[in-house]
């Protein structure tokens, strides 16, 4: 498994380019030039680590012998050797990255990716197998070059909207990509007497079909060219790790992606012996069950643009931790309801079995939805990442990705040792990624959050948003809406690429698990000023404080939610909050937005109890999957707003 590796010029502004991008999606993006070379750089590339491996791994397996390195443990050598660049290496590579114009940086790697398989070709054909190790280890320090590059390198010429779409492609391309490579591998070393200079030969055109297309990237501007390289790998190892500890979501998406790395080393490394020791298979099961776990993943990350909307939707990360551990632990359970065999079952009888099919469900479902819990961590890392060191963050993460993958290895080989099963360790693993999984979301409540919103938007409602374009992706802005039900707030979130804080009044907290739900969001209470005087002012100097750290802040200026479906007189609790910001020396805009079809619904008050308007009533009085929608209009400038002028916008947007 290989190792994957805010101003506003971190992310794009909106271009024909970009445009002709959304209208066709994420494929659209190969046809054009700040996209599609780097993506065959990265395939290639890919592609060529894992024909080299693979190759020399059958080599040393089957066709060498090797006193001191056994067969059992060729594989395990050449995966360490692979991996241990990237613990003593990725911190000065990610200074490199922030350092030097990424098109130079990947046009070096690829030159340098060329004299390493000049070397391993070398190798190959005189079956020099120290010559092939050393060729491994420069191998794996290409590749740790190239990781903070290759993340970095897409919120610079990808838009907001692009970035999933973009990430999904990459985890897509670099699965395929090791399937491939695998493949080739494994056949072009089985061929007699010219395996092996069939695989130089391989290795050496990919490396050059690479370096040509490395030319064709665009021009990809140093993000602090003035930094002074720390040479020291253990020191600023540290430093890189301390500096993706300061943004909180960022460090605990990073510790999220190893896990996942974690995770998929433990299925990846036991495909073997799970082949023939529980499925009773050949060495074409064994493949088999990658081709599974490579297209699952590959399937994941492009759906993952779909399920989005095409923003930055980090709700998509607990959907994908429950499909991996419900589809891990079924995978346990489908491996004990398993027909007996005497015999190693080819391909062909393995696939002949009805029982063997749930297993390979069970393993292309759980990739699947590993795909789509890896994508939105990745596009958040690279959106949140301030741009001036975003590739030393991209570092740290494959620092930690290395070191998780080597916990894998260790823990899976002690338990199995200890007489832990296969299916018991896949077992354990999906169990463990509940409880990783329920604490990451808990530390980082956004992501749970975000999930209850996606939830909310897709299957609660039909909820179709206009002009999201307009809600901005970076620095501070009041978004202003009409107050239709108690879910609004939730269905805003769902909208925005952005978390947003809410001035709410303090009597929704004390609803039954929505009020649960709005305090983990960090809602700010407001109670009337007449009262609670010293909860009114607190608010506003909390909704201040939002504004001054360049966040958004959402409100309803009706102060309340409607009780007729009619919109109502806007409060002045708006002005106060710019005059707050204005003064702050903060520059803010006001998003006027407007909720439609929601009036009718079960959160609104449209049913009367006791002769009051009351909500959440009657579940189903307009049956499932209501159409709502969210129109949003044009950034206003502070100084131009005014509540009568505000009310004039939102009711405009209520009519479009």
């Amino acid at each position: 498994m290989s190792s994957p590796a805010t101003t506003s010029a971190a992310l794009p502004t909106a271009s024909n380019a970009h445009a002709s991008a959304h209208e066709g999606g994420q494929f659209a993006l190969l046809t054009q030039r700040r996209f599609g070379p780097f993506f065959w750089v990265q395939f290639f590339g890919a592609g060529n680590d894992n024909i080299f491996k693979f190759a020399f791994t059958v080599l040393v397996t089957y066709q060498l012998q090797v006193s001191w390195l056994p067969p059992a443990m060729a594989g395990l050598v050449i995966g360490a050797l692979f991996i241990f660049p990237y613990l003593i290496f990725s911190a000065t590579s990610g200074q490199l990255a922030d350092k030097y114009p990424k098109e130079v940086l990947i046009r070096f790697v690829k030159n340098l990716e060329i004299a390493i398989m000049l070397l391993a070709g070398w190798g190959f054909m005189q079956q020099n197998v120290q010559v092939l190790l050393g060729s491994v280890f420069l191998m794996g320090l290409h590749s740790t070059l190239f990781g903070p590059v290759k993340f970095a390198y897409l919120p610079q010429h990808l838009s907001e909207r692009e970035l999933t779409g973009g990430n999904g492609m990459v985890e897509m391309g670099t699965f395929v990509a090791i399937l491939l490579g695998n493949v080739a591998g494994g056949l072009l070393i089985a061929m007699p007497l010219v395996g092996p200079t069939y695989v130089a030969v391989a290795c050496l055109l990919l490396a050059v079909i690479g370096r040509a297309l490395a030319q064709a990237v665009p021009v990809s501007p140093a993000t602090d060219p003035q930094l002074r390289i720390n040479w020291n790998p253990i020191t600023e190892t540290w430093r890189n790790l301390k500096l993706a500890h300061g943004n909180t979501v960022v460090f605990r998406s990073l510790l999220g992606i190893s896990w996942m790395w974690f995770f998929g080393a433990v299925f990846l490394s036991q495909f073997p012996s799970f082949a023939r020791d529980v499925l009773h298979g050949n060495e074409q099961v064994a493949s088999l069950l990658l081709v599974v776990f490579s297209i699952g993943i590959g399937i994941g990350a492009l759906l993952c643009e779909m399920l989005s909307r095409r923003h930055v939707e980090v709700g998509l990360v607990p959907l994908g931790a429950i499909g991996m551990s419900v589809f891990s632990i079924d995978l346990y359970f489908a491996s004990h309801s398993l027909p007996p065999s005497t015999i190693a079952l080819t391909l062909g009888q393995f696939m002949a079995e009805a029982a063997h099919w749930r297993v390979l469900a069970d393993l292309a479902l759980l990739s699947l939805f590993a795909g789509i819990y890896s994508v939105p961590m990745y596009a958040l890392i690279q959106m949140r990442s301030q741009p001036t060191h975003r590739a030393r963050i991209i570092a740290a993460n494959n620092i930690l990705n290395a070191l998780f993958m080597i916990g894998s290895s260790v823990l899976a080989g002690a338990l199995l040792g200890a007489g832990v099963s296969v299916p018991q360790l896949f077992l354990l693993v999906g169990l463990a990624n509940a409880v990783v999984a329920f604490y990451i979301f808990m530390l980082v409540p956004e992501y749970l959050l975000r999930f209850v919103a996606w939830i909310a938007s897709r299957f609660v409602y039909r909820f179709r948003v206009a002009g999201d374009e307009h809600i901005p992706t970076q620095g501070a802005a009041v978004i202003v809406c009409n107050h239709v039900s108690f879910v609004d707030a939730v269905l805003l979130m769902a909208a925005s690429p952005r978390p947003m804080r809410f001035l709410m009044d303090h009597r929704i907290f004390k609803v039954p698990v929505l009020g649960w739900l709005f305090k983990l969001a960090k809602a700010i209470p407001i109670a009337p000023q007449k009262e609670d005087p010293a909860a009114y002012e607190a608010a506003f100097d909390a909704a201040a404080a939002v504004l001054r750290e360049g966040d958004l802040l959402a409100i309803f200026p009706e102060g309340g939610i409607t009780r007729d479906g009619t919109l109502q007189p806007f409060k002045a609790g708006v002005m106060k909050i710019l005059e707050r910001a204005q003064a702050d020396g903060v520059a803010v805009n006001v998003i006027p937005m407007a909720l439609t079809h929601l009036w009718g619904s079960f959160f609104s008050r449209v049913e009367l109890a006791g002769g009051e308007p009351t909500a959440m009533v009657k579940p189903f009085r307009r049956g499932l999957f209501n159409r709502v929608g969210l129109n949003v209009g044009e950034p206003l400038r502070a100084e131009a707003v005014t509540p009568e002028g505000l009310r004039e916008r939102v009711a405009g947007l209520l009519e479009a």
